[in-house]
């Protein structure tokens, strides 16, 4: 009953919105009904499908480079203070740099428009997964940084017994924020690089039905920007209760 709470709720939100178009006699181009939305996604799916496959491959593209990027560096940050206090500043500044003011420089020095939208993504997800996972190699018991150092343990095994495990809550907590973070970096790329080009994704689809004045349209390649960030998130948070399930207290434990 507890999980199918949400789906009640959003369900009558639905049925609440419908019911609210219809009667009240508000035109489609101003809001849509959700029945109206739906044929507009089934009748237009061909092409939006091609869009969101495309921003489908930024987004993991770049949340991928930001996983590799984001572990290598805090690897380095946690086995060096001095190059952390050197490059980490360079980090910060990316982080609170917002993307709509650095993704028109990004697009008129980077020439391929794809590349240009991964680094964009990237920006904005790569931070999360860097900080979490400095914390977590940091947060090792100082005692079992001893014992390791009592028993000789290589650094193949420190790595393997102590720092990953401290480090993977941390990670998969970076993990879960940059995976939203990383769509909402695609679709503010692709918006700022406009609806030309061949490859374009949902943000361009979204600003050419607005140009046309296509209210039911917008709100159907919404719908799938939505959706992919509820199944992201989710996923997430299976691989979390996968990863940790079993071992750690944040999945572990069942509150009632």
């Amino acid at each position: 009953m507890r999980r199918a709470v949400p789906v009640l709720t959003l369900l009558a939100l639905v049925a609440a919105w419908e019911a609210l178009v219809r009667l009240a006699h508000i035109p489609h181009y101003t809001l849509p009904a959700p029945s109206l939305v739906v044929q507009t996604l089934v009748a237009n799916f061909g092409s939006l499908a091609a869009s969101w496959w495309f921003t489908l491959k930024i987004t993991f593209g770049a949340l991928l480079l930001a996983c590799a990027g984001g572990v290598l560096i805090a690897a380095v940050f946690a086995l060096s203070r001095a190059v952390e206090q050197a490059l980490f500043p360079i980090a910060v500044v990316l982080q609170v740099t917002p993307i709509v003011a650095v993704a028109p420089l990004i697009l008129i020095y980077v020439e391929s428009t794809t590349a240009a939208l991964l680094l964009c993504a990237w920006i904005v997800a790569f931070f999360p997964i860097l900080s979490n996972t400095v914390i977590g190699l940091r947060a090792a018991d100082p005692q079992l940084h001893d014992l390791f150092r009592l028993y000789r343990a290589t650094p193949l095994q420190r790595l393997r017994w102590l720092l990953v495990p401290s480090a993977l809550p941390y990670f998969v907590a970076g993990l879960k924020i940059s995976g939203g973070l990383s769509l909402i970096g695609a679709v503010t790329a692709e918006m700022v690089a406009g609806a030309a080009g061949r490859e374009t994704g949902l943000a361009s689809r979204i600003l050419e039905a607005s140009f046309r004045t296509e209210t039911p349209k917008m709100f159907a390649a919404l719908a799938l920007l939505v959706l992919t960030g509820v199944l992201i998130f989710w996923s997430f948070n299976a691989l979390s209760r996968a990863l940790l399930g079993r071992w750690h207290a944040v999945e572990s434990s069942k509150p009632d």
